[in-house]
Order: C-alpha cells, then sequence, then structure tokens
C-alpha cells in the first residue's frame, strides 16, 4: 500500500512540475535551424515562402489557438516563441517562427517526453495551412 501512494504522490508531483516549470528562455527561444522540412518523433521543422509579412499573418494565427501564449518575442523583433498546453495535463509545446526575408522558419518542439504523436506536426501545420 506504501509503494501505492508513493507512486501517486510522485505522479502528482510530475504533473504540478510539468504546470510550474519555469522555461529557460537561453534553451527555447533562439533561431530556428531550418534548412528543410522534417519530421521527428518529437518535433517538427517547416519552411514556408510567405513573403515578408508571414510572420504577421503566422502569430494572428498563433495567438488565436488556445492554451497558446507568447513565451519571447515579438514580430518586430522578425521572431517569436509560443507555448502551446495541451488541455488535459497542460503539457508545455515550443513553437518558434522566424522570419528570414521571404521564407519563415518554424519549428516545433516538445519540452517533456521522446514522442510527441504528431502532436506538434499536427500544430504547426494548421497554423501553416491558416495562412
Amino acid at each position: 500500500m506504501t509503494f501505492l501512494w508513493l507512486i501517486v504522490v510522485l505522479a502528482i508531483g510530475f504533473a504540478v512540475y510539468v504546470r510550474v516549470a519555469p522555461s529557460d528562455l537561453a534553451k527555447w527561444h533562439k533561431e530556428p535551424q531550418v534548412a528543410h522540412n522534417s519530421d521527428n518523433e518529437n518535433s517538427v521543422r517547416r519552411l514556408v515562402m510567405s513573403g515578408r509579412d508571414g510572420l504577421a499573418r503566422f502569430h494572428q494565427v498563433a495567438v488565436g489557438t488556445p492554451r497558446t501564449t507568447v513565451l519571447a518575442g515579438s514580430v518586430d523583433e522578425g521572431m517569436v516563441t509560443y507555448v502551446t498546453r495541451s488541455k488535459l495535463l497542460a503539457y508545455p509545446d515550443y513553437t518558434t517562427a522566424y522570419q528570414d526575408g521571404d521564407m519563415l522558419k518554424v519549428y516545433g518542439r516538445s519540452r517533456f517526453g521522446r514522442k510527441d504523436f504528431g502532436v506538434n506536426a499536427n500544430r504547426v501545420e494548421a497554423w501553416i495551412d491558416a495562412l
């Protein structure tokens, strides 16, 4: 019985940590290194020919998404990093968008876990499609 309580306490502790852990800007808010489109187990990279206003349009779509906030940056700076939290456990995913001339570089990735089951790719694709 003690072991079961230990498991419950650890699970609750992890759930609280996921919700309140600070985000290290030096790690999450940096120019995405995107040379081509790619999908990994817990991330997605996209290059989009968006025109010079691509980041501004992308920003409007991103901030209109439920549970999504700006972590750092701005459209005027040319780079914005967003945090989107899952509905149930509030797991954070980070998406950085960088305007590079007429190209928009987008990098979405999970903070926790090794596999995101396509969540980041689906979100980033939906945001790009909404442009």
